[in-house]
């Protein structure tokens, strides 16, 4: 029977994963995606929408299905999904690895936070107007700064609370740096807040902030798991793969998970 690996997505490098393994014959390839975006991009293979309720969800999905091999290819801030995968990997017996990519290297004029409520502490002292680039999700932690005119860009619009003053701009990237100057300069922007979500398709902001000297607060990433490391790239991954997956990615019966 064919081995099967589980790619929990959502990210621009579990589409490319997801492409790389769905090419190979007699390999079966899922992606799952939380379903919090409505309009994903096309991705190869099957493609599931949903959560699993939780590790034990996802470990009993994982035995059900005859998994092979998981890969966390989340969001670098997917603290929970992180976890809830790390441990159904566990209890399921089958090999698990994290896909993420490499944090940026923090500008010495960068503000490293631990948290959105940190970042949104440290705002009033940044100026009257912001460009919030932390997702869609997580805009409550700065609903109560009245005085302040915050732009957000986001692909889909997103979910209350917001702050009294917020701008929303729906748009996909990637973008380009004369794309952030811009958005920058027309929205008169006193400084930038994000996460670090590593990768160059988001850095250009970083780069933009940088040229017109303006603050920016970067949210860390959370830790993973004890005893869980990550791999940066989809060539760590099919490497790691091509130590678990039997040559022609097939597998008896009674060797399959």
């Amino acid at each position: 029977m064919p081995a099967h690996v589980l790619i929990l997505g959502g990210t621009t490098e579990a589409r490319r994963l997801a492409t790389a393994l769905a090419a190979r014959p007699g390999l079966r390839v899922t992606t799952s995606l939380a379903g919090r975006v409505r309009r994903p991009a096309a991705i190869d293979g099957e493609v599931r929408v949903g959560g699993f309720g939780g590790a034990a969800g996802l470990a009993d999905w994982l035995r059900a299905h005859r998994v092979t091999a998981l890969v966390d290819a989340t969001h670098p801030f997917a603290e929970r999904i992180t976890a809830n995968a790390a441990e159904a990997a566990r209890v399921a017996g089958v090999p698990h690895a994290v896909l993420r990519r490499p944090g940026w290297d923090l500008d010495d004029d960068w503000q490293p936070v631990a948290s959105l409520e940190e970042a949104a502490q440290a705002v009033p002292r940044l100026g009257q107007r912001v460009f919030l680039s932390t997702g869609r999700l997580g805009l409550a932690a700065f609903a109560e700064l009245t005085a302040h005119h915050f732009v957000v860009r986001s692909v889909e619009a997103p979910e209350p609370p917001l702050p009294s003053h917020c701008e929303v701009i729906l748009a996909r990237g990637p973008f380009s740096l004369a794309d952030e100057l811009d958005l920058l300069r027309t929205h008169r922007i006193d400084a930038l807040v994000t996460k670090d979500s590593g990768g160059a398709a988001t850095a250009p902001k970083l780069a933009a902030a940088r040229s017109l000297s303006l603050p920016v607060v970067v949210v860390r990433r959370p830790e993973l798991p004890s005893g869980v490391g990550a791999l940066p790239d989809e060539e760590a991954v099919l490497g790691w793969l091509a130590g678990v997956i039997p040559p022609g990615g097939a597998c008896a019966a009674d060797t399959c998970p």
